[in-house]
């Protein structure tokens, strides 16, 4: 049930970043192109668990995302608003399939529990 429920409130964020995009003048071929730009930060995985864990989770966190965001709304900079809503949404589609922020003892640890279980 809860595992439902998060996926229901990932939706609707993933949703949000959708409509936050939609307000912004890009084509929606950028959103498409851009959305799995955030899974790069896997690249830190190749100097260790530590180092990948840390860029994972950086790219990943939501909290991140907003202040890129809130920032670019700030500056009135449609490119900053993009990266924030780009790395919200793709943080949001990540937990709707169960990838969690991760744990420094391996990429299959995660704070939404095991990939893979």
């Amino acid at each position: 049930m809860m595992n439902t429920i998060i996926k229901l409130e990932e939706t609707a964020l993933f949703i949000l970043g959708i409509f936050l995009f939609n307000r912004l003048h890009f084509d929606w071929w950028w959103f498409l192109v851009l959305i799995l730009a955030p899974d790069l930060s896997m690249l830190g995985y190749l100097f260790g668990n530590k180092a990948g864990a840390f860029f994972y989770n950086l790219f990943h966190h939501k909290g991140i995302a907003l202040l890129i965001y809130a920032l670019g709304y700030y500056l009135s900079s449609e490119v900053i608003q993009l990266a924030g809503i780009i790395l919200f949404s793709h943080s949001a589609m990540d937990r709707i399939f169960g990838y969690g922020l991760k744990y420094e003892k391996g990429f299959k640890y995660t704070h939404l529990g095991e990939i893979g279980k």
